[in-house]
């Protein structure tokens, strides 16, 4: 059996991808989320996933912001940087990272490294020092 935090992070993704709240489709989604292979058994805590849900909600208005940065100051600088993955994240929680990473339109994820990296892609409006 899968966690509670893990079936509702599929549903809520299944959701958001069908837009549609019918009952077969629910029941479809139900089915699926159970059916999908689950991960070792980790305890997840549920303050990071609390965090984790706090900086997605922080992350809908600096998306817009940034966006409004870019059409009225233009960004012309490009930099790859390397961030290192927080410690004890769940494979759950690094897709969300890399989610909230690559929503805002100054960055991008290029890579997961399996050692514990991201490689992100930055658009700058100047060079750092």
């Amino acid at each position: 059996m899968i966690g509670h935090l893990n079936l509702i992070f599929r549903l809520a993704i299944w959701f958001l991808l069908t837009a549609n709240l019918s009952v077969a489709n629910i029941i479809i989604g139900v089915s699926i989320a159970l059916l999908l292979p689950g991960r070792p058994k980790t305890p997840e805590a549920l303050n990071d996933w609390l965090r984790a849900l706090w900086e997605t909600l922080v992350a809908i208005p600096q998306a817009y912001k940034e966006a409004f940065e870019m059409i009225l100051r233009p960004h012309n600088y490009e930099e790859v940087t390397m961030e290192r993955v927080k410690p004890g994240r769940t494979t759950g929680l690094i897709f969300l990272d890399i989610f909230l990473i690559t929503f805002t339109p100054t960055s991008i994820v290029l890579k997961y490294h399996e050692n514990g990296w991201y490689e992100v892609h930055w658009v700058r409006r100047r060079k750092k020092a």
